[in-house]
């Protein structure tokens, strides 16, 4: 059992869990929680670290897994939330080539995400795309690091089904999609109300930054311009229920209309 906290092993993962860097370099991320540990790929799974309550609770489940045990005390330094619920996992990334991404449906629907820095904006949208059936999701390399345990968490296991690419040229990949015939969607305030376009075709939509909105750069790249009205004094909402409204406006005309008037 480790139950130091100057253990080199332990060392480690406070550096993925605090360290973007970190977890580029070692090509790994953390997961903690049951839910979420039991959701993850087997083969996936690099290490493991169970408290001995975790493993006596869960030794059904657990049977075949090599993991190690922690004293309570190193879970709690290891943990990123207030209440260590007894595990966590280092997991490899994986992502696909975004050539793979494209090509993977006839009409794909994507959401193309402009430098989000909230974790919980960006782990929702992750969410929420599994949900209405959104075939992946490209962000820029400004964009909140999604493998931020704030973000894993948020994601509620979805992080493990839904398709992302990071990208250093998120202008180049737009004309990738507009080269596929891929119609691009960008919100703007002279845009025409998001739900007479016809989405059932593919589809890619850009959210921006939630202080800042999409920059004009990428903007201009758009096909469409369009706005989800407002009443009152508001003038946009959160970058996720934005994508929401967007995702399940997409798979509402894919799934139950048959002609758009």
């Amino acid at each position: 059992m480790i139950s130091s906290t100057s253990n080199i092993k332990v060392k480690n993962i406070i550096n993925l869990k605090k360290s973007a860097k970190a977890r580029k370099k070692e090509n790994c991320f953390l997961v903690e929680g049951p839910r979420m540990f039991f959701e993850i790929p087997r083969d996936r799974v690099v290490e493991c670290y169970l408290t001995e309550e975790f493993a006596g609770k869960y030794d059904k489940e657990l049977r075949g897994w090599n993991y190690e045990l922690i004293s309570e005390n190193v879970c709690r330094h290891l943990s990123d939330t207030k209440t260590p619920q007894g595990v966590i996992a280092v997991v490899r990334k994986e992502e696909p080539a975004i050539e793979e991404l494209i090509n993977k449906e006839k009409n794909p629907c994507f959401f193309l995400l402009e430098s989000l820095q909230d974790p919980g904006n960006l782990g929702t949208i992750v969410r929420t795309a599994e949900g209405a059936g959104v075939t992946g999701i490209i962000m820029n390399k400004e964009t909140v690091d999604i493998y931020n345990p704030k973000v894993i968490r948020s994601t509620m296991g979805a992080i493990f089904r839904v398709p992302f690419v990071i990208t250093y040229d998120l202008p180049q990949v737009v004309e990738q999609l507009k080269q596929k015939g891929i119609s691009v969607y960008a919100g703007h305030l002279k845009g025409d109300v998001f739900y007479k376009q016809d989405y059932r075709n593919g589809s890619a939509f850009l959210i921006g930054n939630e202080g800042n909105g999409l920059t004009d750069e990428i903007t201009a790249l758009a096909d469409h311009k369009i706005k989800i009205p407002m009443k009152g004094k508001v003038e946009s909402l959160n970058a996720a229920v934005s994508a929401t409204i967007l995702m399940y406006e997409t798979m509402r005309q894919r799934e139950f209309v048959s002609d758009l008037q």
